[in-house]
Order: structure tokens, then sequence, then C-alpha cells
């Protein structure tokens, strides 16, 4: 089992806020447990570069939700605290998730104010863990979009996420990586997610390694003996202009052995002007295949303009900006109820209205599968000639599938992204998708 970095163990209950805890034991000593519905979803996203999301990380929820217990070690500690009577902590001992999840399959396009999933269960049980899908769902969402931002960007050119050292925690540095992979990335540097997640790892040297051996030639061919079928030579440790000649004779050196230079990494300066002059070194060499790799500071921003200022670049390793959002590093993901003992309820706070009852959304589509419109309407309607988004996936806190592997789920994503018009996936000010309310639940709301 995976623990986070302080060994906590990940599927605990108390992985929520305190007020979590206060409500499920109010609603218990009031006896207000009956089926409550809340709805997971992105509130707004005005003050985000965004005109699209993708929803990521169900099956971590799932995984969550089914193995939610309280462990010894969990009701010592609230016993300790001191603020919970013996007969509710007595009651947790024999605690776990019974409820029922609808949701969207992970990769699915999705936009602002729709729900990624709606969940149904005794109101104690479905208050408990609002924090962790917000924290789960909406960390991993975040992640997708921005990788599939990237991958945007990119326009066909391979990424690789190189992040890890940068993100925030080791479970981070876990989810990067596989939302990357979801959303198209070619493979990864974190080593424990290829073992993990089945995804491609990628990497070869740091400055380090030319420094320890004294210079760039020496380091490319002890690296060339030691990997001679798998060499990509970062070449800006000293001198770029240096390095690519450097390459360029350790690649002799790999031919004379039967083996091929596969590229060159460039790690700082300007970009643009630079990948140009060591593709005119390396041609002239003959060496025609061999690729150019750039890293440093990558977003989606950076690869549209180096990209479109005609840099010679073949590939990105993508890192911090990638690996944290800098630009987008939260959403407003929020769980809100929205029906309780048979009774539709809704918030109408300003500026935080919510809408009530449980709901499902209806895809338009042309008949070339684009993407038109959405209809966002009451669980038990039909609209004809859309597709329904929200699928149930839990039933009386058991799953009804089993997970499904990433590979599927990244491929699944590349049908649905390759519908969604280009003027949503704009990195600055997209047009804003439609979507509309049925008359049926606007009629609830009324």
């Amino acid at each position: 089992m995976i623990t986070s970095d302080s060994g906590c163990d990940r599927f605990s209950p108390l992985f929520t806020d305190l007020y979590g805890l206060t409500m499920m034991a109010t609603y218990d000593h009031h006896h207000q447990n009956h089926m409550a519905t809340f709805s997971l979803f992105i509130r707004g996203l005005d003050s985000l570069n965004r005109g699209y999301f993708v929803s990521a990380g169900l099956d971590d929820c799932l995984a969550h939700l089914e193995k939610l217990r309280f462990s010894p070690r969990d009701i010592a500690y609230l016993k300790q605290l001191g603020r919970f009577s013996p007969s509710f902590i007595e009651k947790l001992a024999a605690f776990r998730f019974t409820g029922d999840v609808w949701a969207m399959p992970e990769g699915t396009i999705c936009f602002a104010d729709e729900p990624i999933a709606e969940i149904s269960a005794p109101l104690p049980q479905a208050q408990l863990i609002e924090t962790a899908m917000i924290n789960i769902m909406g960390f991993q969402t975040m992640i997708a979009t921005k990788a599939a931002r990237c991958i945007y960007a990119a326009a066909g050119k391979p990424l690789v996420d190189f992040s890890l050292r940068r993100t925030q925690g080791f479970d981070a540095g876990m989810k990067v990586a596989r939302c990357a992979f979801l959303a198209g990335f070619a493979g990864t540097s974190n080593v424990l997610a290829g073992q993990q997640y089945g995804i491609p790892v990628s990497g070869t040297m740091a400055h380090s390694l030319i420094l320890a051996f004294g210079g760039d030639e020496e380091a490319f061919i002890a690296y060339a003996r030691t990997f001679p079928d798998d060499c990509i030579f970062l070449i800006d440790t000293f001198d770029i202009i240096a390095g690519a000649h450097a390459a360029v004779q350790a690649a002799k050196w790999l031919s004379e052995n039967g083996h091929r230079l596969k590229g060159v990494r460039i790690d700082s300066g300007d970009m643009v002007e630079e990948s140009r002059m060591v593709r005119n070194i390396l041609d002239s060499a003959g060496l025609q295949s061999v690729q150019i790799v750039v890293s440093s500071g990558f977003d989606e921003y950076l690869i549209a303009d180096v990209i479109h200022s005609g840099a010679a670049i073949d590939a990105f390793g993508v890192g911090t900006r990638f690996g944290v959002s800098s630009d987008a590093p939260y959403l407003d993901m929020v769980y809100k109820l929205t029906r309780y003992n048979n009774r539709n309820v809704r918030k109408t706070s300003p500026g935080k209205i919510t809408l009530a009852g449980e709901k499902q959304i209806f895809r338009h589509v042309d008949a070339s599968g684009k993407f038109n419109m959405d209809t966002l309407g009451a669980r038990d309607e039909a609209i004809s000639e859309t597709r329904p988004l929200l699928e149930p996936v839990m039933k009386k806190g058991r799953r009804l599938k089993p997970s499904v592997p990433l590979s599927a789920i990244r491929e699944g994503f590349q049908v649905e992204f390759s519908h969604l018009g280009d003027e949503y996936k704009a990195l600055y000010e997209p047009k804003r998708y439609p979507v509309e309310m049925s008359p049926e639940l606007l009629k609830l709301q009324n």
C-alpha cells in the first residue's frame, strides 16, 4: 500500500477537515441519517485561462471509498482529542462507506459547473468524504488539464514529464506522472510511476556527470560505453556550441562501434537560436536523425512560443511549471448538498449558488462526433440524440467495474480531445463552451 511522505495511511477517514467529523457527530446525535446527494464540480472559470477541464482521479477516489476504515490508531487519536462522545467513537469502529457514486469516466472533457461526480449515501458518510473527494479529484483534474494544454501547444512533438523534483510531495509526484500520461505525454522521468502505472521512463544525465568527468567529450564517451543504445547527451554544461561538437565526436565513436546517437539535450539559454545552431552542426556532420530535446521551465505557453518562433526542437522535457500548474495552481472544486431525505435543496449565497437535485450531463455532438453543446439536466430525464456523461460506478460502497487501465483512459481521452473544437482549446482567452440547463432541471430549481 502506498503511503504519504509521513507514512500515514492514505485510506484513513482522518484524511478530512475537522468539520467533517464534527458535522458527522452532530448528524449522528440528532438522527440525521437519511440519504443525501452531494455534487462535485468546478465552480466557474472566470479567473482561469481554461476553456475546458479533463476529469481525473476517479480511480483513486473509488479506492479510497472502498477501503475507508477507522483503524485502532485512528480511534485512539479521536479519543485523545476529547471532542467526541464515547458512543459516537464506538460507532466509528464499524464504519464503512455504503453509498453510490455516479461519475464521468476519467479522461472525459468537462466544463465549469458540470458535476464530475455525484455521491449518494447516508448523510454522515457523504459529509465525511468531502475533503478527500475534492483533494483527490481537484488536484488530478487540474494537472490532467494542464497536461492537455501542453500537448495541444506541442502540436505533435513528444513531451516527457520532468517535474518530480519540484512537485509538492510524494503523492503529487506520482499523480502528476499519471495525469501527464493520461493526457498524452510520451513518458516520465519518475521511475516509481513507471513501475506502478506502466508509463515509459525517460532520462539520461545531469550536468554533474559532465563536471565529474571533467569535460563534455570525456563524459559523453563514458556514458556511451555504459549505455550505447540509449544516448541523449546534455550539451550546455560549459558552452553549447562546444558541447554540440563534442556530441558529434561521441556520435562517431558510437557509429564505429555499431551504435547510433539518439539525441542531444539543451537545458538553458535561448532555445530558439541555440536549437537552430545545434541543428546545423548535427546536420553538417551527417546526423540528421539525431533529435534535439529541450528542457528548463517549459509549459504550454513557452512551448507554443518557441515552436511559433521556428525553433529546431524535436521533443520537450516539461517540468516545474507543468507539475505545479504554475499559472492556475488550484481549481475551485466544491462538493455541495443537492438532495436530502427525498427533498431537493440548494444554496443561494451570492456568487455561490448551487443547483438542486440529482443531475445528468447530456452531450450534443454532430455527425462527425464534434462536441456542439452540453445540457445539464435532471438525473431521471432523457434527452434524445445526446450522450449522457455520468455513469454509475459504485453501488453500496462497492465498485461496479474493475479499474480501467491507464492506457485505455489515455486512448479514450485522445478521442475526446479530438472532438473538442480548437476555439475551446486556445491557450489565451478560449471561447466559452455552451452549457445550458434543461427545462426540467430549471423547473426543479424554481
